[in-house]
């Protein structure tokens, strides 16, 4: 069994890999999360005008879930296009 390496302190902290670009973007998870609250809102209102008692409050959590996405997206969108616009000094660092 061998022993554990551990860096000297004039090697600095150990080095992390960055993350694949594929896994670092945020945007597919977004996408993907409000459309599926999309077609869950569409699923669930069908199924209230069929006469399908107590999808009221069913409905309207889908709705925020759509809502709150397509907020979120646009958040994020904005943010980008500011740090890549230049125009953001005070913002996040966001690449």
């Amino acid at each position: 069994m061998t022993e554990p390496t551990v860096p000297s302190p004039d090697q600095g902290p150990p080095r992390v890999p960055a993350l694949p670009s594929a896994l670092a973007d945020p945007r597919p998870v977004m996408a993907v999360g409000t459309a599926l609250w999309a077609v869950v809102l569409v699923v669930v209102a069908v199924r209230s005008l069929l006469g399908t008692d107590g999808l009221g409050t069913t409905v309207a959590t889908c709705a925020v879930g759509v809502a709150l996405g397509a907020i979120g997206y646009g958040i994020f969108f904005w943010q980008r296009r500011t740090v890549h616009g230049g125009s953001g000094r005070g913002q996040q660092g966001i690449s």
